[in-house]
C-alpha cells in the first residue's frame, strides 16, 4: 500500500508516519514539498506517486488569524481538501480528510453526532466545513474524521505552551467555560489507520475519551508534569471566563464529539484523555 501524506511536517503528519502499518510505503510531503492549494501541483504529484491512499493532515489552524486572513484559510482548508480529494479520485485512491469540532456552534447539551447540523462560528470552522464538502463532492467515498484539541510531542500546541508558561510565570490564567476533549496526535493517527483498514467512508468523529475544560486540561498538565519532574515547581492555575480573554474568533463553548460510529468500526474506544496526556509527557521526559 502506497500512502501519500500531505502536511507531513505537522504534529499529526509526524504521528501518522510514526504509526504507519509495516506494509505501507509512505510518501510524506510537507508544506514545502507540496502546496495543497495549487490544484495542478497536487494533481501532478499524485499522478507521479500513484498512491493507494491519500491522507490530508495539512490545515490552516490559526483560528484567530483566520478572521483577518480568510483567503489563506480557505485556500488550504477548503480548496486544498478538494484538490487532494480530486487527485485521489482521479488515481483510484482512497482519501482521508481530517476536520474539526469547530464546524459546530457549541450550543448542544450532549456530544455532537456526525449528522448534527453544522453551524461554524468563524472563518476557521467555516473553511474546514467547506473542505469537508469539497472532499465529498470530488470523492464521494472520502473518509472525513472530525477531531478536537489535538496536541503532539512536537509542534506548537496547548500542552507545550502550558509547560513553558508554568515554568516561567508565577501564575497561569486559563479559560474554564469551554468544554471539549484533548486528543493526542499519536492516538488520532492510530485511529485513522484503523478506520482506513476497516474500510470506513463518510463522516465520523474521533477524539480521546472523556471531556474537560481548558482549565481542567491545564491543571492535569501541571499535575502530571510535576509527578515526573518535568516541572520543578507549582504555579497556581487560575480559572477565567471566555469573556475575560477576548479573541478575534468565537469558539464553541461545548464541542464534545460523539464517537460511537468510529468506535464501532475500530472495535473499541480511545483511552481517556488523561492517559494519553501522561503518555505524551513521558515521551517528552525521555527525549526532551
Amino acid at each position: 500500500m502506497k500512502v501519500l501524506i500531505a502536511g507531513a511536517g505537522g504534529q499529526l503528519g509526524r504521528a501518522l508516519q510514526a504509526s504507519a502499518p509495516q506494509a505501507a510505503e509512505i510518501v510524506a510531503l510537507d508544506r514545502a514539498a507540496l502546496d495543497i492549494g495549487e490544484a495542478d501541483a497536487v494533481a501532478r504529484r499524485a499522478q507521479e506517486i500513484a498512491p493507494d491512499l491519500i491522507i490530508n493532515a495539512a490545515a490552516y489552524t490559526a483560528v484567530d488569524r483566520a478572521e483577518s486572513e480568510r483567503d489563506a484559510a480557505w485556500r488550504i482548508n477548503a480548496d486544498g481538501a478538494g484538490n487532494l480529494a480530486a487527485a485521489a479520485a482521479a488515481n483510484g485512491a482512497r482519501f482521508i480528510h481530517v476536520s474539526t469540532d469547530f464546524v459546530f456552534d457549541g450550543t448542544a447539551g450532549s456530544p455532537y453526532r456526525p449528522d448534527h447540523p453544522t453551524a461554524p462560528l468563524g472563518v476557521y470552522g467555516a473553511s474546514k466545513l467547506a473542505g469537508e464538502q469539497a472532499a465529498l463532492a470530488a470523492h464521494p467515498q472520502s473518509l472525513i474524521v472530525r477531531t478536537a484539541w489535538v496536541y503532539g510531542v512536537t509542534g506548537h500546541n496547548f500542552v507545550r505552551t502550558m509547560l513553558r508558561l508554568m515554568a516561567e510565570r508565577d501564575e497561569v490564567r486559563v479559560v474554564a467555560d469551554q468544554i471539549g476533549t484533548p486528543t493526542f496526535a499519536g492516538g488520532l493517527a492510530a485511529a485513522l489507520w484503523a478506520l482506513d483498514a476497516a474500510g470506513a467512508t463518510g463522516i465520523h468523529h474521533w477524539t480521546d475519551s472523556g471531556a474537560a475544560s481548558w482549565y481542567d486540561f491545564a491543571v492535569a498538565i501541571q499535575e502530571e508534569a510535576l509527578a515526573i519532574s518535568l516541572l520543578s515547581r507549582q504555579a497556581p492555575v487560575i480559572p477565567i471566563a471566555t469573556a475575560d480573554y477576548p479573541t478575534p474568533a468565537r469558539r464553541p463553548a461545548y464541542s464534545v464529539l460523539d464517537k460511537s460510529s468510529a468506535v464501532a468500526l475500530v472495535g473499541g474506544p480511545a483511552p481517556h484523555w488523561r492517559v494519553r496526556l501522561r503518555e505524551m509527557l513521558g515521551v517528552i521526559q525521555a527525549h526532551g
